[in-house]
């Protein structure tokens, strides 16, 4: 399966509320970074860090948060995504779309780099009015 097919798969999963799937296809050791400035902002470590600092508030803090990929490049163990952010926030009942790019890097056919760059702007503007 190729390194894009695997990335495909991972955002379907995600879409489909199937964590455990979505780590699946991620090295135990995987370092996943979000921007400084974005609400999750930092660098994790592995499945349990991720799920406790990004996949939890995810789920708890939005509304039918969305990760919606629109296009994939991709050059040998690099993976790029481009596509769209979108969901309300609980708190404040505020809804936003904004654009990301995710960058991934494969080893062996799992994802053992994870960075995501997202329009934070648009975020901050649903999270804090």
């Amino acid at each position: 399966m190729s390194n894009s097919n695997i990335i495909r798969g991972a955002y379907a999963a995600f879409a489909s509320g199937d964590i455990p799937q979505v780590l699946a296809t991620c090295n135990d050791d995987i370092v996943w970074v979000e921007a400084a400035g974005y609400i999750y902002g930092g660098t994790y470590t592995g499945a349990e860090a991720i799920v406790q600092n990004v996949f939890t508030r995810l789920g708890s803090e939005w509304n039918e948060f969305l990760v919606e990929p629109d296009t994939l490049l991709s050059e040998g163990d690099q993976v790029a995504a481009l596509g769209w952010f979108s969901g309300t926030y609980k708190a404040t009942d505020i809804a936003f779309r904004a654009r990301f790019v995710h960058w991934f890097t494969m080893a062996d056919g799992r994802v053992s780099r994870f960075e995501s760059i997202p329009d934070s702007v648009k975020v901050a503007e649903a999270v804090s009015p």
